[in-house]
């Protein structure tokens, strides 16, 4: 099948709702993706930000095919092995206490919420129901999640929206304390905001919202969807903030390919969802832990997550040193970079990178999201930065 045969199909049989690249990827071999056609491009997507091993990954191959040839799927209603390995490997890498599975970042963030809302209300009465997100916050596409979400572009079409959400201005201390009233139950942050242009937050920020909701009991919640498992230089990027959240979510690079997603939390909020109250189908999928189990055991290493931060810094060096009016900033962490030009301008540069064997991604209005497999090597980011140089020469 070719790419005009399977584009006539996606338009017959699927609905619209996605703007696709007209590009049809048919192979992956590390952090090379091939056309139907046989052009090969540098991926520096990573299906957005999940396939932190690459692909086609031999450990990774070779754990799925051993797995499928002994249990794909059995529920929650009997014990597995890889979910228990998963969930023992991030608390004890983490200092949490317990691991709820789910599929998406969208899941986990819903968990999120409900188990705050369940917190508090326990010990405070219904009252005390209101989740604070920022400006610009990005936690999915659930009814729920999208309310949490604080970009306005994501709040039309599907009216009522649910109730007890409000937004605060990222980085702004006086507005968050003007927000943090009785009602509140969560806040809920991410430390780059990914979707929304690739922004990290500022550290003194996040440390004093911290302190001040554990001084209230409100619970303190990250979002490490996009961020996590590696993804800035350590294995979830609050640890580099320097605080202790009361939960965390997580999906995308986990199952380095598969659909998984998960929180933690601390000791006092380890026992607040009990038998029933909360659930998911597909949660714990032998197949999608024992990918989680893999991408851990390379990844979790201190010699890797160095090797992030050292590539990291040395991708954004050289992306800051091209000398070009049209790039006005590059920002991020470890191998989570953005780089902003004019809005205008942007969807050309995409192309033209594209043209020179370069997938990118988009966030906000103005950047160009960078997130390739953590595995990427120094000799190919510099042919990256080398179609950088020619795009923005």
């Amino acid at each position: 099948m070719n790419l005009e045969e399977i584009k006539t199909l996606e338009k017959q049989y699927v609905m619209q709702t996605y703007a696709r690249n007209d590009l049809f990827l048919v192979n992956g071999q590390g952090c090379m993706l091939y056309d139907d056609k046989g052009n090969s491009y540098i991926d520096m997507t990573s299906g957005i930000g999940v396939n932190c091993l690459g692909h086609n990954h031999p450990a990774l191959v070779e754990a799925l095919h051993d797995q499928s040839q002994k249990l794909m799927h059995t529920s929650n209603l009997y014990y597995t092995e890889p979910m228990v390995q998963v969930a023992k490997e991030l608390v004890e890498s983490t200092g949490m206490s317990k691991v709820f599975f789910a599929n998406s970042g969208a899941e986990a963030n819903e968990g999120v919420i409900k188990l705050a809302r369940k917190y508090s209300s326990d010990r405070y009465g219904q009252h005390r129901y209101k989740v604070l997100s920022l400006v610009q916050s990005f936690h999915g596409r659930t009814m729920m999640t999208l309310t949490a979400t604080g970009q306005d572009k994501f709040h039309q079409y599907f009216y009522p929206f649910p109730d007890g959400f409000e937004y605060v201005i990222a980085n702004d201390i006086e507005d968050f304390k003007q927000k943090l009233d009785d009602s509140v139950c969560l806040v809920l942050m991410e430390m780059i905001q990914g979707e929304g242009g690739v922004l990290p937050l500022d550290k003194t920020f996040v440390q004093e919202v911290t302190k001040l909701c554990h001084q209230k009991d409100v619970l303190v919640a990250v979002d490490e969807v996009q961020t996590g498992i590696g993804r800035t230089g350590s294995l979830f990027c609050y640890q580099q903030y320097e605080i202790q959240p009361d939960i965390v979510s997580m999906a995308k690079g986990l199952g380095g390919g598969l659909p998984i997603g998960g929180i933690m939390t601390n000791e006092k909020c380890s026992t607040v969802l009990q038998a029933g109250m909360h659930g998911s189908t597909f949660g714990g999928n032998l197949m999608s832990t024992r990918a989680a189990m893999t991408v851990l055991s390379i990844i979790n290493q201190k010699e890797f997550l160095e090797s992030v931060k050292e590539k990291g810094k040395y991708f954004m060096d050289a992306l800051q040193n091209i000398q070009s009016q049209d790039i006005l900033e590059v920002r991020g962490m470890g191998l989570m970079i953005g780089v902003v030009v004019d809005e205008k301008k942007r969807a050309g540069f995409v192309k033209k990178l594209q043209e020179k064997g370069v997938l990118v991604l988009t966030a906000g209005s103005q950047a160009i999201r960078l997130l390739p497999p953590l595995i990427i090597s120094k000799e190919e980011l510099d042919q990256v930065i080398q179609a950088f140089q020619e795009v923005f020469s």
